[in-house]
């Protein structure tokens, strides 16, 4: 197939590429660097040593004899958009194109609304141009979990069938984002669901749990094909943060009680779900929906995870509570359907098999890199004020049986 990656320069976007592209689809990929730039702006940057796109797909094509297009420029632009739909006609469209990140959107008044115009915007274009341009084509739309927020309820895979005054329908779920990041992702939904409906697009919404994980096979091959890896405040994720924490000696930092529960999925099974997805498109008109994560955890079991895992390489690691600078609950019901893509036939990567050999080790390996000053929450959610020092809660320590 011809498959166009939108944001193929990112984490997930440059992994999605390789993968494609080593089972012989032609691949594009369109990026305006928007994420370098970000980290410019907050001082941080990939734990990896990562080349610009170009070198990487000059290294790729050198290694693997497969080539990929590249187009520079922006989707908020719709004469950009315009031109790549009209040029490369594809039949797969993956959208990662968007900032990726709830911290970088609750900074203040600007980066909210640089993230909705950016996120929204360049959907919006998207959606036009494969009216337009390639109404055959499949939109495999990231999405997030962080939509539905933490209902009292069990959360379905995108729709739920609602009795109300003796009347039945199907109904898209009801959104509780958590942060303005998450509020553009709804809106993205919505959008889509309704150019499925009215131009009669063909559209699958992957809500993606959060993804942990630097390898993927393709990765393997060499270095210098390395994705990114983020664990700053403003893109890195909890897992990530801690597992780089636990190397630079620095008490894993718990938000609030640390009882926050998530999904979350190994790369490789991202990966998996997105191929699962495009070799399986929905009917045209419909709007699919599949909740993408494999195990649910919650910070704090995250931390405990990597703490016995960084301690049988070594490392002495603690583990503290800190005022959580989110507007979240922390004690809530957690419990979300993930099945249509098991029933594809998605293999799950678990945590416990892949955190000391994926992760801390690599994280080990670049050490050197990491900037300690970007790790530590300074964002809030409920002022426009960032946070000038960090209160340590409560510090746990490992005692001799494990235990704290």
């Amino acid at each position: 197939m011809r498959v166009l990656i939108l944001g193929g320069d990112g984490y997930l976007g440059w992994s999605t590429a390789m993968y494609f592209s080593r089972r012989g689809h032609e691949v594009a990929v369109v990026d305006n660097f928007l994420r370098r730039r970000m980290h410019l702006e907050r001082g941080t940057d990939s734990l990896t040593p990562i080349l610009s796109l170009h070198e990487r797909v000059r290294v790729w094509q050198s290694l693997t004899g497969q080539n990929m297009a590249t187009y520079i420029g922006d989707l908020q632009e719709w004469a950009f958009v315009e031109r790549v739909f009209k040029d490369f006609q594809p039949e797969t469209v993956i959208h990662y194109g968007e900032i990726p990140s709830a911290p970088y959107s609750m900074i203040d008044v600007h980066h909210a609304v640089q993230t909705h115009q950016n996120n929204v915007v360049g959907t919006l274009h998207v959606l036009f141009a494969m009216r337009d341009y390639a109404p055959n084509a499949h939109l495999v739309k990231l999405g997030t979990m962080g939509e539905y927020g933490t209902p009292n309820i069990d959360i379905e895979e995108g729709y739920i069938e609602i009795e109300h005054n003796g009347r039945k329908d199907t109904l898209p779920f009801p959104k509780q984002p958590g942060s303005m990041y998450h509020l553009t992702k709804v809106h993205d939904s919505h959008n889509i669901h309704f150019a499925c409906r009215i131009w009669g697009l063909r559209a699958t919404d992957l809500n993606q749990g959060v993804v942990y994980g630097i390898e993927t096979d393709e990765t393997r091959l060499d270095d210098r094909l390395l994705t990114r890896f983020d664990y700053d405040e403003a893109f890195g994720t909890a897992l990530n943060r801690f597992c780089v924490q636990a190397v630079a000696g620095i008490p894993l930092t718990l938000y609030g009680k640390g009882n926050q529960t998530r999904g979350y999925l190994d790369i490789r099974d991202t990966l998996q779900c997105v191929e699962l997805t495009t070799l399986n498109p929905p009917p045209a008109g419909k709007m699919r929906v599949f909740n993408q994560f494999t195990e649910q955890f919650s910070v704090t079991e995250l931390a405990y995870a990597v703490q016995k895992a960084a301690t049988a390489l070594g490392y002495t690691v603690e583990i503290a509570h800190y005022e959580n600078p989110r507007i979240e609950m922390e004690e809530h019901y957690y419990n979300a359907k993930h099945t249509a893509l098991l029933d594809l036939g998605l293999k799950p990567h678990l945590l416990s098999d892949t955190l000391v050999e994926s992760m801390i080790n690599r994280v080990t390996q670049f050490k050197d890199r990491i900037i300690e000053d970007a790790i530590v929450p300074r964002i809030r959610w409920k002022s426009g004020d960032q946070m000038q020092k960090v209160q340590v809660v409560e510090k746990l320590v490992p005692s001799s049986n494990g235990r704290h």
